[in-house]
Protein backbone atom coordinates (compact mmCIF):
# COMPACT_ATOMS: atom_id res chain seq x y z
CA UNK A 1 0.00 0.00 0.00
CA UNK A 2 1.70 3.31 -1.24
CA UNK A 3 0.32 6.39 0.89
CA UNK A 4 1.69 9.79 1.16
CA UNK A 5 2.71 9.84 4.63
CA UNK A 6 1.98 14.00 4.53
CA UNK A 7 -1.12 13.94 3.10
CA UNK A 8 -1.91 11.30 6.22
CA UNK A 9 -0.83 13.81 8.82
CA UNK A 10 -2.59 17.14 7.33
CA UNK A 11 -6.10 14.51 7.36
CA UNK A 12 -5.62 12.57 10.22
CA UNK A 13 -3.29 13.81 13.58
CA UNK A 14 -3.42 17.60 12.25
CA UNK A 15 -7.23 17.53 11.71
CA UNK A 16 -7.51 15.13 15.45
CA UNK A 17 -9.37 12.81 13.78
CA UNK A 18 -7.66 9.49 14.63
CA UNK A 19 -10.33 7.61 12.81
CA UNK A 20 -9.80 9.20 9.64
CA UNK A 21 -6.19 8.31 9.84
CA UNK A 22 -6.66 4.73 11.09
CA UNK A 23 -9.23 4.22 8.33
CA UNK A 24 -6.59 5.22 5.72
CA UNK A 25 -4.32 2.66 7.27
CA UNK A 26 -6.91 -0.20 6.78
CA UNK A 27 -7.27 -0.35 10.25
CA UNK A 28 -9.69 0.31 13.20
CA UNK A 29 -9.49 0.75 16.81
CA UNK A 30 -10.15 -3.07 17.53
CA UNK A 31 -7.53 -4.22 15.08
CA UNK A 32 -4.98 -1.36 15.44
CA UNK A 33 -2.80 -4.53 17.01
CA UNK A 34 -2.94 -6.24 13.59
CA UNK A 35 -1.39 -3.04 11.71
CA UNK A 36 1.89 -2.75 14.14
CA UNK A 37 4.87 -4.26 13.28
CA UNK A 38 5.61 -7.70 15.54
CA UNK A 39 8.36 -7.50 18.34
CA UNK A 40 9.97 -10.01 16.43
CA UNK A 41 9.72 -7.94 13.08
CA UNK A 42 11.48 -4.73 15.43
CA UNK A 43 14.06 -6.60 16.71
CA UNK A 44 14.86 -8.13 13.23
CA UNK A 45 14.64 -4.38 11.63
CA UNK A 46 16.68 -3.14 14.54
CA UNK A 47 19.24 -6.08 13.90
CA UNK A 48 19.47 -5.40 10.31
CA UNK A 49 20.30 -1.59 11.16
CA UNK A 50 22.99 -2.22 13.54
CA UNK A 51 24.44 -4.46 11.48
CA UNK A 52 24.58 -2.53 8.50
CA UNK A 53 25.80 0.18 10.54
CA UNK A 54 28.50 -1.69 12.08
CA UNK A 55 29.83 -2.65 8.69
CA UNK A 56 29.12 0.97 7.13
CA UNK A 57 30.85 2.55 9.93
CA UNK A 58 34.27 -0.11 9.50
CA UNK A 59 34.59 0.45 5.80
CA UNK A 60 34.45 4.36 6.72
CA UNK A 61 37.17 4.10 8.86
CA UNK A 62 39.74 1.93 6.70
CA UNK A 63 39.09 4.33 4.05
CA UNK A 64 39.46 7.03 6.36
CA UNK A 65 42.75 5.97 8.06
CA UNK A 66 44.44 5.46 4.37
CA UNK A 67 47.29 7.42 3.55
CA UNK A 68 48.21 8.96 -0.43
CA UNK A 69 50.31 7.17 -2.47
CA UNK A 70 50.77 3.99 -0.71
CA UNK A 71 47.63 3.53 0.53
CA UNK A 72 48.89 1.94 4.02
CA UNK A 73 46.76 2.30 7.05
CA UNK A 74 47.41 4.93 9.76
CA UNK A 75 48.76 2.46 13.11
CA UNK A 76 45.87 1.83 15.30
CA UNK A 77 43.53 -0.68 16.31
CA UNK A 78 42.70 -2.71 14.12
CA UNK A 79 39.43 -2.66 14.46
CA UNK A 80 37.39 -0.66 17.02
CA UNK A 81 33.43 -1.31 18.83
CA UNK A 82 30.99 -0.35 17.00
CA UNK A 83 28.89 3.13 17.90
CA UNK A 84 31.09 3.22 20.44
CA UNK A 85 34.71 3.30 19.88
CA UNK A 86 37.52 3.21 22.45
CA UNK A 87 35.41 5.09 24.93
CA UNK A 88 34.61 2.42 27.42
CA UNK A 89 38.49 1.47 27.38
CA UNK A 90 38.87 5.26 28.36
CA UNK A 91 36.71 5.57 30.69
CA UNK A 92 37.96 2.64 32.68
CA UNK A 93 41.92 3.37 32.50
CA UNK A 94 42.50 6.59 30.54
CA UNK A 95 45.98 6.68 31.37
CA UNK A 96 46.53 3.01 30.00
CA UNK A 97 44.34 4.11 26.81
CA UNK A 98 46.48 7.02 25.70
CA UNK A 99 49.42 5.65 26.74
CA UNK A 100 48.27 2.84 24.26
CA UNK A 101 47.43 4.87 21.98
CA UNK A 102 51.23 6.47 22.38
CA UNK A 103 53.27 3.82 21.65
CA UNK A 104 50.75 2.80 18.30
CA UNK A 105 53.16 5.62 16.62
CA UNK A 106 55.40 7.55 18.43
CA UNK A 107 56.55 10.07 17.53
CA UNK A 108 53.93 10.30 14.64
CA UNK A 109 50.33 9.66 14.77
CA UNK A 110 47.70 7.13 14.96
CA UNK A 111 44.10 6.48 15.02
CA UNK A 112 40.59 5.57 16.71
CA UNK A 113 37.70 6.27 17.26
CA UNK A 114 35.72 7.80 20.42
CA UNK A 115 31.84 7.48 20.29
CA UNK A 116 32.08 6.75 17.09
CA UNK A 117 33.88 10.06 15.62
CA UNK A 118 37.21 8.99 13.72
CA UNK A 119 40.40 10.16 16.06
CA UNK A 120 43.94 11.09 15.11
CA UNK A 121 46.73 11.03 17.96
CA UNK A 122 49.60 13.13 16.84
CA UNK A 123 52.32 12.08 18.97
CA UNK A 124 55.02 14.09 16.73
CA UNK A 125 56.39 16.92 18.43
CA UNK A 126 56.90 19.48 15.18
CA UNK A 127 53.70 18.15 14.10
CA UNK A 128 51.57 19.49 17.28
CA UNK A 129 53.19 22.51 16.48
CA UNK A 130 52.18 22.42 13.07
CA UNK A 131 48.17 21.95 14.10
CA UNK A 132 48.35 24.47 17.17
CA UNK A 133 49.19 26.94 14.26
CA UNK A 134 45.70 26.97 13.26
CA UNK A 135 42.64 28.00 14.76
CA UNK A 136 39.64 29.33 12.32
CA UNK A 137 36.34 28.39 11.10
CA UNK A 138 37.51 26.77 8.07
CA UNK A 139 40.59 24.58 9.60
CA UNK A 140 40.52 24.24 13.25
CA UNK A 141 38.96 25.18 16.47
CA UNK A 142 39.33 23.72 20.11
CA UNK A 143 37.12 21.05 20.72
CA UNK A 144 36.84 20.60 24.70
CA UNK A 145 34.68 18.87 27.44
CA UNK A 146 31.15 17.88 25.82
CA UNK A 147 30.30 20.12 29.04
CA UNK A 148 32.29 23.25 28.34
CA UNK A 149 29.51 24.88 26.15
CA UNK A 150 27.10 24.44 29.09
CA UNK A 151 29.37 25.73 32.00
CA UNK A 152 31.72 27.95 30.48
CA UNK A 153 29.30 29.51 27.54
CA UNK A 154 29.53 29.82 23.95
CA UNK A 155 31.28 33.20 24.24
CA UNK A 156 34.47 32.12 26.38
CA UNK A 157 37.83 32.74 24.54
CA UNK A 158 38.89 28.83 24.36
CA UNK A 159 36.09 28.87 21.29
CA UNK A 160 36.80 31.96 19.70
CA UNK A 161 39.23 32.30 16.68
CA UNK A 162 39.80 35.17 13.36
CA UNK A 163 40.80 39.03 14.47
CA UNK A 164 38.13 39.68 17.59
CA UNK A 165 40.20 36.91 19.39
CA UNK A 166 43.95 38.40 18.47
CA UNK A 167 42.31 41.58 19.56
CA UNK A 168 41.42 40.31 23.10
CA UNK A 169 44.74 38.09 23.54
CA UNK A 170 46.51 41.80 22.81
CA UNK A 171 44.90 43.39 25.54
CA UNK A 172 46.21 41.09 27.87
CA UNK A 173 49.59 42.08 27.41
CA UNK A 174 49.05 44.41 30.33
CA UNK A 175 48.01 41.90 32.84
CA UNK A 176 51.96 39.91 32.70
CA UNK A 177 53.87 43.13 32.61
CA UNK A 178 57.04 42.72 35.56
CA UNK A 179 55.29 45.01 37.85
CA UNK A 180 52.18 43.04 37.54
CA UNK A 181 54.00 39.95 37.85
CA UNK A 182 55.37 41.62 41.21
CA UNK A 183 52.00 42.41 42.31
CA UNK A 184 50.39 38.83 42.06
CA UNK A 185 53.74 37.08 43.38
CA UNK A 186 53.10 39.06 47.02
CA UNK A 187 49.77 38.16 46.75
CA UNK A 188 50.75 34.23 46.48
CA UNK A 189 53.42 34.30 48.95
CA UNK A 190 50.38 35.92 51.80
CA UNK A 191 48.02 32.82 50.57
CA UNK A 192 50.21 29.94 50.45
CA UNK A 193 51.84 30.78 54.04
CA UNK A 194 48.04 31.51 54.90
CA UNK A 195 47.33 27.98 53.97
CA UNK A 196 50.01 26.14 55.49
CA UNK A 197 48.88 27.72 58.85
CA UNK A 198 45.57 25.90 58.16
CA UNK A 199 47.23 22.50 57.15
CA UNK A 200 49.05 22.30 60.11
CA UNK A 201 46.32 22.88 62.54
CA UNK A 202 45.13 19.25 60.97
CA UNK A 203 45.66 16.14 61.81
CA UNK A 204 47.88 14.23 59.80
CA UNK A 205 48.23 12.48 57.59
CA UNK A 206 46.49 14.40 55.11
CA UNK A 207 45.13 13.79 51.10
CA UNK A 208 47.02 17.09 50.18
CA UNK A 209 45.15 17.13 46.76
CA UNK A 210 41.72 18.69 47.72
CA UNK A 211 43.70 21.05 50.13
CA UNK A 212 45.87 21.95 46.94
CA UNK A 213 42.74 22.76 45.01
CA UNK A 214 41.14 24.72 47.58
CA UNK A 215 44.58 26.71 48.04
CA UNK A 216 44.83 27.68 44.18
CA UNK A 217 41.38 28.68 44.15
CA UNK A 218 41.61 30.78 46.50
CA UNK A 219 45.12 32.45 45.51
CA UNK A 220 43.83 33.03 41.75
CA UNK A 221 40.45 34.75 43.39
CA UNK A 222 42.36 36.71 45.15
CA UNK A 223 45.05 37.76 42.95
CA UNK A 224 42.38 38.07 40.09
CA UNK A 225 39.58 40.01 41.81
CA UNK A 226 40.29 40.09 45.55
CA UNK A 227 39.42 43.74 46.21
CA UNK A 228 36.33 43.16 44.62
CA UNK A 229 35.37 39.95 46.33
CA UNK A 230 34.90 42.47 50.22
CA UNK A 231 31.53 40.93 50.93
CA UNK A 232 32.34 37.90 53.15
CA UNK A 233 29.25 35.91 52.07
CA UNK A 234 29.38 36.68 48.58
CA UNK A 235 33.06 35.69 48.28
CA UNK A 236 31.98 32.27 50.34
CA UNK A 237 29.13 31.78 47.30
CA UNK A 238 31.75 32.90 44.64
CA UNK A 239 33.82 30.01 46.26
CA UNK A 240 30.40 27.66 46.14
CA UNK A 241 29.45 28.69 42.66
CA UNK A 242 33.40 28.40 40.92
CA UNK A 243 33.15 24.50 42.36
CA UNK A 244 30.38 23.71 40.97
CA UNK A 245 31.45 24.83 37.66
CA UNK A 246 34.63 22.61 38.04
CA UNK A 247 32.59 19.91 39.47
CA UNK A 248 30.42 20.47 36.83
CA UNK A 249 33.28 18.59 34.04
CA UNK A 250 33.56 15.63 35.90
CA UNK A 251 29.87 14.76 35.41
CA UNK A 252 27.96 12.94 32.74
CA UNK A 253 26.87 15.35 29.97
CA UNK A 254 23.19 15.86 30.43
CA UNK A 255 21.53 19.56 31.03
CA UNK A 256 18.50 18.77 33.26
CA UNK A 257 17.65 20.69 36.73
CA UNK A 258 19.71 18.92 39.44
CA UNK A 259 22.32 17.64 37.68
CA UNK A 260 26.05 18.83 38.09
CA UNK A 261 26.10 20.02 34.37
CA UNK A 262 22.88 22.06 35.66
CA UNK A 263 24.46 23.06 38.36
CA UNK A 264 27.83 24.13 37.22
CA UNK A 265 26.28 26.59 34.66
CA UNK A 266 24.22 27.85 37.55
CA UNK A 267 27.48 28.62 39.36
CA UNK A 268 28.69 30.11 35.68
CA UNK A 269 25.70 32.79 35.99
CA UNK A 270 26.74 33.17 39.16
CA UNK A 271 29.98 33.89 39.09
CA UNK A 272 29.37 36.37 35.86
CA UNK A 273 27.00 38.45 37.98
CA UNK A 274 29.86 39.34 40.66
CA UNK A 275 32.20 39.87 38.57
CA UNK A 276 30.50 41.79 36.05
CA UNK A 277 29.66 44.05 39.19
CA UNK A 278 33.48 43.93 40.32
CA UNK A 279 34.14 45.24 36.33
CA UNK A 280 32.38 48.52 37.01
CA UNK A 281 33.59 49.00 40.30
CA UNK A 282 37.16 48.84 39.18
CA UNK A 283 37.04 50.78 36.15
CA UNK A 284 35.30 53.75 38.68
CA UNK A 285 39.13 53.27 40.51
CA UNK A 286 40.97 53.26 37.63
CA UNK A 287 39.19 56.04 35.88
CA UNK A 288 39.94 58.35 39.18
CA UNK A 289 43.89 57.22 38.60
CA UNK A 290 43.62 54.71 41.50
CA UNK A 291 47.08 52.09 41.40
CA UNK A 292 46.35 48.28 40.54
CA UNK A 293 45.31 46.20 43.21
CA UNK A 294 44.82 42.69 41.41
CA UNK A 295 44.66 41.75 37.83
CA UNK A 296 41.11 43.15 36.70
CA UNK A 297 42.34 46.32 37.84
CA UNK A 298 44.85 45.90 35.16
CA UNK A 299 42.92 45.04 32.48
CA UNK A 300 40.24 47.42 33.14
CA UNK A 301 43.20 50.31 32.89
CA UNK A 302 44.48 48.93 29.61
CA UNK A 303 40.79 48.75 28.50
CA UNK A 304 39.93 52.54 29.50
CA UNK A 305 43.08 53.18 27.20
CA UNK A 306 41.84 51.32 24.45
CA UNK A 307 38.58 52.88 24.64
CA UNK A 308 39.54 56.35 24.70
CA UNK A 309 42.21 55.66 21.84
CA UNK A 310 38.88 54.47 19.57
CA UNK A 311 36.71 57.77 20.63
CA UNK A 312 40.37 59.90 19.60
CA UNK A 313 40.10 57.83 16.44
CA UNK A 314 36.68 58.37 15.74
CA UNK A 315 36.21 54.64 15.84
CA UNK A 316 34.03 51.93 17.87
CA UNK A 317 35.24 50.58 21.51
CA UNK A 318 36.63 47.44 21.34
CA UNK A 319 34.07 44.93 21.64
CA UNK A 320 35.53 43.36 25.15
CA UNK A 321 35.04 47.02 26.98
CA UNK A 322 31.69 46.01 28.32
CA UNK A 323 31.51 44.74 32.29
CA UNK A 324 29.99 41.37 31.08
CA UNK A 325 32.06 40.66 28.62
CA UNK A 326 35.02 41.81 30.82
CA UNK A 327 33.70 39.36 33.59
CA UNK A 328 33.05 36.78 31.52
CA UNK A 329 36.81 36.79 30.04
CA UNK A 330 37.65 37.17 33.73
CA UNK A 331 35.62 34.32 34.38
CA UNK A 332 37.78 32.28 31.26
CA UNK A 333 40.96 33.30 33.47
CA UNK A 334 39.64 31.46 36.66
CA UNK A 335 38.75 28.86 35.44
CA UNK A 336 41.95 28.11 32.95
CA UNK A 337 44.32 29.01 36.31
CA UNK A 338 42.65 26.19 37.96
CA UNK A 339 42.83 22.18 36.93
CA UNK A 340 46.26 22.71 35.61
CA UNK A 341 47.80 24.63 38.36
CA UNK A 342 46.46 22.42 40.54
CA UNK A 343 47.66 19.26 39.39
CA UNK A 344 51.14 21.01 38.89
CA UNK A 345 51.37 21.86 42.50
CA UNK A 346 50.27 18.56 43.71
CA UNK A 347 53.19 17.08 41.81
CA UNK A 348 55.40 19.51 43.68
CA UNK A 349 55.13 18.25 46.79
CA UNK A 350 55.00 14.48 45.18
CA UNK A 351 58.29 14.89 43.07
CA UNK A 352 60.14 16.35 45.69
CA UNK A 353 58.72 14.11 48.53
CA UNK A 354 60.25 11.25 46.27
CA UNK A 355 63.59 13.02 45.02
CA UNK A 356 65.05 14.57 48.53
CA UNK A 357 68.64 15.26 46.79
CA UNK A 358 66.63 17.59 44.40
CA UNK A 359 64.94 19.44 47.50
CA UNK A 360 67.76 19.84 49.37
CA UNK A 361 69.30 21.67 46.45
CA UNK A 362 66.04 24.10 46.68
CA UNK A 363 66.72 24.98 50.43
CA UNK A 364 70.00 25.71 49.62
CA UNK A 365 69.09 27.88 47.21
CA UNK A 366 66.29 29.54 49.44
CA UNK A 367 68.07 29.78 52.54
CA UNK A 368 71.24 31.48 50.45
CA UNK A 369 68.85 33.92 48.64
CA UNK A 370 66.45 34.79 51.38
CA UNK A 371 67.95 34.91 54.77
CA UNK A 372 65.08 36.07 56.51
CA UNK A 373 62.62 33.08 55.49
CA UNK A 374 60.08 35.45 57.58
CA UNK A 375 60.03 38.28 54.60
CA UNK A 376 57.39 38.05 51.68
CA UNK A 377 58.97 36.59 48.26
CA UNK A 378 59.17 39.62 45.90
CA UNK A 379 59.37 39.37 42.25
CA UNK A 380 63.31 40.32 42.31
CA UNK A 381 64.11 37.84 44.59
CA UNK A 382 61.98 35.38 42.47
CA UNK A 383 64.04 35.65 38.99
CA UNK A 384 67.02 34.98 41.29
CA UNK A 385 65.77 31.72 41.55
CA UNK A 386 67.53 29.59 39.13
CA UNK A 387 67.67 26.20 40.33
CA UNK A 388 63.75 26.26 42.07
CA UNK A 389 63.22 27.79 38.56
CA UNK A 390 64.74 24.59 36.77
CA UNK A 391 63.11 22.35 39.18
CA UNK A 392 59.82 23.96 38.12
CA UNK A 393 60.41 24.02 34.55
CA UNK A 394 61.11 19.84 35.03
CA UNK A 395 58.16 19.12 37.00
CA UNK A 396 56.02 20.81 33.99
CA UNK A 397 57.92 18.64 31.51
CA UNK A 398 58.01 15.20 33.47
CA UNK A 399 53.97 15.61 33.97
CA UNK A 400 52.67 17.87 31.90
CA UNK A 401 49.16 18.87 33.82
CA UNK A 402 47.09 18.78 30.19
CA UNK A 403 48.02 15.75 28.49
CA UNK A 404 46.52 16.51 25.12
CA UNK A 405 44.18 19.26 23.64
CA UNK A 406 41.79 18.25 21.03
CA UNK A 407 40.65 20.15 17.75
CA UNK A 408 37.80 19.59 15.78
CA UNK A 409 38.57 19.60 11.50
CA UNK A 410 36.18 21.75 10.21
CA UNK A 411 37.63 20.66 6.47
CA UNK A 412 39.50 18.35 5.44
CA UNK A 413 43.13 19.08 6.85
CA UNK A 414 45.84 18.08 5.45
CA UNK A 415 48.36 17.05 7.94
CA UNK A 416 51.54 15.80 6.04
CA UNK A 417 52.04 15.03 2.51
CA UNK A 418 50.62 11.55 2.63
CA UNK A 419 47.70 12.20 4.71
CA UNK A 420 44.66 14.63 4.78
CA UNK A 421 42.08 14.23 7.83
CA UNK A 422 38.53 14.11 6.72
CA UNK A 423 36.04 17.27 7.93
CA UNK A 424 34.94 16.41 11.45
CA UNK A 425 37.98 14.74 12.58
CA UNK A 426 39.16 14.91 16.33
CA UNK A 427 42.59 15.78 16.25
CA UNK A 428 44.86 15.37 19.52
CA UNK A 429 48.34 16.47 19.59
CA UNK A 430 49.77 15.09 22.90
CA UNK A 431 51.86 17.45 24.94
CA UNK A 432 53.06 14.41 27.26
CA UNK A 433 54.62 13.18 23.82
CA UNK A 434 56.22 15.95 22.60
CA UNK A 435 57.68 16.99 26.28
CA UNK A 436 59.35 12.97 25.72
CA UNK A 437 61.48 13.71 22.57
CA UNK A 438 64.38 14.93 22.27
CA UNK A 439 65.79 15.76 25.93
CA UNK A 440 68.36 13.22 27.26
CA UNK A 441 67.17 10.45 28.86
CA UNK A 442 63.76 11.96 29.02
CA UNK A 443 61.65 9.60 31.14
CA UNK A 444 64.00 10.73 34.01
CA UNK A 445 62.95 13.25 36.32
CA UNK A 446 66.00 15.57 35.95
CA UNK A 447 65.72 19.08 36.62
CA UNK A 448 69.94 19.49 35.70
CA UNK A 449 68.47 19.37 32.06
CA UNK A 450 67.95 23.02 32.46
CA UNK A 451 70.96 24.42 33.67
CA UNK A 452 73.03 27.07 32.08
CA UNK A 453 75.76 23.92 31.23
CA UNK A 454 73.22 21.29 29.21
CA UNK A 455 70.15 24.34 27.92
CA UNK A 456 68.30 21.50 27.21
CA UNK A 457 65.46 24.31 27.60
CA UNK A 458 67.00 26.07 24.77
CA UNK A 459 68.34 22.98 22.37
CA UNK A 460 64.39 21.52 22.87
CA UNK A 461 62.32 24.51 23.11
CA UNK A 462 60.15 23.49 20.52
CA UNK A 463 59.41 20.75 22.54
CA UNK A 464 57.95 22.34 25.55
CA UNK A 465 54.53 22.90 24.74
CA UNK A 466 53.13 22.40 28.18
CA UNK A 467 51.61 26.25 27.61
CA UNK A 468 50.29 25.08 24.21
CA UNK A 469 51.44 26.80 20.60
CA UNK A 470 49.98 29.30 18.00
CA UNK A 471 47.18 31.46 18.49
CA UNK A 472 45.99 29.66 22.20
CA UNK A 473 49.75 29.39 23.17
CA UNK A 474 49.05 30.19 27.73
CA UNK A 475 49.18 34.02 28.07
CA UNK A 476 49.17 33.24 31.87
CA UNK A 477 52.36 30.94 31.31
CA UNK A 478 54.84 33.18 33.38
CA UNK A 479 51.86 33.52 36.26
CA UNK A 480 51.73 29.89 36.35
CA UNK A 481 55.35 29.22 36.71
CA UNK A 482 55.82 32.46 39.02
CA UNK A 483 53.45 30.72 41.09
CA UNK A 484 54.80 26.92 40.76
CA UNK A 485 58.11 28.57 42.31
CA UNK A 486 56.25 30.46 44.85
CA UNK A 487 54.92 27.29 46.01
CA UNK A 488 58.26 25.28 45.84
CA UNK A 489 60.17 27.94 47.00
CA UNK A 490 57.76 28.63 50.58
CA UNK A 491 57.44 24.76 51.24
CA UNK A 492 60.92 23.91 51.21
CA UNK A 493 61.69 25.82 54.12
CA UNK A 494 58.56 25.81 55.62
CA UNK A 495 57.60 22.55 55.88
CA UNK A 496 59.26 18.78 56.55
CA UNK A 497 56.84 16.24 54.83
CA UNK A 498 57.16 12.36 53.96
CA UNK A 499 54.71 10.83 51.49
CA UNK A 500 52.68 7.46 52.63
CA UNK A 501 53.40 5.79 49.90
CA UNK A 502 50.03 2.54 48.80
CA UNK A 503 49.67 0.68 46.28
CA UNK A 504 48.23 2.91 43.95
CA UNK A 505 50.79 5.52 44.62
CA UNK A 506 52.72 5.11 41.20
CA UNK A 507 50.05 5.54 39.18
CA UNK A 508 48.58 8.54 37.13
CA UNK A 509 45.26 9.58 37.12
CA UNK A 510 43.03 11.45 34.98
CA UNK A 511 40.53 14.10 36.29
CA UNK A 512 41.25 15.46 33.33
CA UNK A 513 44.43 16.98 34.36
CA UNK A 514 46.98 14.32 35.17
CA UNK A 515 47.42 13.61 39.08
CA UNK A 516 49.63 11.02 41.20
CA UNK A 517 47.65 8.17 42.13
CA UNK A 518 47.48 9.48 45.72
CA UNK A 519 49.49 11.98 47.38
CA UNK A 520 49.07 11.44 51.35
CA UNK A 521 51.40 13.18 53.28
CA UNK A 522 52.62 13.55 56.69
CA UNK A 523 53.48 17.39 57.43
CA UNK A 524 55.16 19.96 60.45
CA UNK A 525 56.98 22.60 60.68
CA UNK A 526 60.15 22.72 59.12
CA UNK A 527 62.85 22.17 61.68
CA UNK A 528 60.31 20.68 64.43
CA UNK A 529 59.59 18.04 65.76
Amino acid sequence: MTMNVTTLIDDGLLAGNVGTLLGRLGCTPSTLSDCLPSSSALIAAAGTFALGYTLWEQAKFRWFRRTKKTGEPLPGPARVTPFLGGIVEMVKDPYAFWERQRLYSFPGMSWNSICGIFTIFVTDAALSRYVFSHNSEDSLLLCLHPNAEWILGKTNIAFMSGPQHKALRKSFLALFTRKALGLYVLKQDAIIRQNFEEWMSMSGPLEVRPLIRDLNAFTSQMVFVGPYLDDPQERDQFSAAYRAMTDGFLTFPLLLPGTGVWKGRQGRKFVVKVLTKAAARSKVRMAAGKEPECLLDFWTKQILSDMKDAADAGAEPPFYHEDRKIAETVMDFLFASQDASTASLVWTITLMAEHPEILARVREEQERLRPDLDAPVTGDVLNEMSFTRQVVKEILRYRPPAPMVPQRAQAPFKLTDTYTAPKGTLIIPSLVSACLQGYSNPEKFDPDRFSPERQEDIKFAPNFLVFGHGPHYCVGKEYAINHLTVFLALLSTSLDFNRIRSTISDEIKYLPTLYPGDSVFNLRWRGKK
